[in-house]
Order: C-alpha cells, then structure tokens, then sequence
C-alpha cells in the first residue's frame, strides 16, 4: 500500500492568517473543534476546514474522543520552516551588520562634525 502524500505543505498552511492563529491557540493543549470555533468569528465548517489543510500538511492531530473530534499541535513539520529559514538568515544577518556598520559610521562623522565648531569657537 503507497503512503498518503500530504495535499498541503508547511509553506501554504502557514500562508493563511487564520491558520498560524490556529497553531497558536493548540500550542498548549488538545481542543475540539467546537472550542476552537468559538474563538473566531466564523461558522464550525470554516474551522474545519483550515484545520482539515493543517492536519493534511502534518501540522495538527486529530483523534476521537467519544463523538468528537480533537487536535493538537505538532511541531515536527515546523522544523522544515526552520530549516529554510535558517539557510536565508545569513543574508539578514549580512544586511544588518552592514546596516550597522552604515549607521555607525555616520554617527562617527556627525560626532566630529558636531565637535569641530565647539573647537572653532575656543580658538
């Protein structure tokens, strides 16, 4: 039998809004879809179904308890994010030494700037 492959990736789950904020709200504990639904302004079947694209990209769990269902959070597919985001945070890292070097080389200059007419004025 072939494996399922996941309909949804890390990437386009995380693209919607709604659904970071769902991630959010299941970082500490399993809920059913009832309690999660009341937190949003919209009906139980939207709910379901962006959490129907986080389960299909591995995001979050749901098992049956009795005749609901519940979810939680899983971490693991996060860390593909954190590894594509690593390999880009050199480049940020780049551009903000570089920025910071920028702006302290013109604090630099405005500091002898600024301290040259003091001197003019004594002389």
């Amino acid at each position: 039998m072939m494996a399922q492959t996941q309909k949804h990736d890390v990437f386009q789950a995380i693209a919607d809004p709604t659904r970071r904020s769902l991630l959010q709200l299941l970082v500490d504990k399993e809920m059913p879809v009832t309690a999660i639904s009341s937190h949003y302004p919209m009906t139980r079947t939207a709910v379901s179904k962006h959490l129907r694209i986080l389960a299909e990209a591995g995001l979050v769990k749901e098992r049956k308890v009795g005749r609901e269902t519940r979810y939680r959070l899983e971490t693991e597919p996060l860390l593909e994010l954190k590894r594509w985001l690593a390999y880009y945070e050199r480049f940020w890292e780049n551009k903000l030494a570089a920025l910071k070097r920028f702006v302290e080389a013109d604090g630099a200059e405005d500091a002898g700037t600024a301290s040259a007419p003091g001197l003019a004025d004594k002389e």
